[in-house]
């Protein structure tokens, strides 16, 4: 009995303990949705979405509209980076940091050229990207 006893104490704090750790989990600050060197836009441009009529336009992409929510629109800012037209393969454009302080975040972009001298396919390419940012607040990008 006494066996069974501490058997079912061990089993209660193990599952208690599991429990706690899923709630205390947070949404990280940003998620990378899409990134492509296809399908970008002409030109460069960097575009933050907060509004909810601009994120709702996300929706309308078949590839976003299974990873964005209706709670995103409330809770969520986006950033559409575009690196505009590149004359080969090898560019890409991403997220470097992200960074949230008091009365705002910091979104570092980080721009990929392919190395000098290296065998790149000629083609046009359009690299992109969409960032969902976990919160309401400004943001600033570098």
């Amino acid at each position: 009995m006494k066996k069974v006893a501490i058997l079912l104490s061990g089993i209660f704090i193990v599952a208690c303990s599991s429990q706690k750790n899923q709630k205390d989990s947070k949404h990280p600050l940003y998620e990378v949705l899409l990134q492509s060197d296809q399908d970008g836009a002409d030109i460069q441009f960097y575009e933050i979405l907060s509004e909810a009529n601009e994120i709702t336009m996300l929706l309308g992409d078949p590839d976003l509209r299974k990873k964005i929510n209706e709670d995103d629109i409330k809770t969520a800012n986006f950033v559409i980076l575009n690196m505009g037209e590149k004359t080969s393969a090898g560019y890409s454009i991403g997220v470097d940091s992200v960074v949230e302080e008091a009365d705002k975040i910091i979104l570092t972009v980080k721009e990929n050229s392919p190395q000098k001298g290296a065998m790149t396919a000629s083609v046009m390419t359009y690299p992109f990207a969409i960032v969902k940012i976990n919160s309401k607040k400004k943001i600033e990008i570098k």
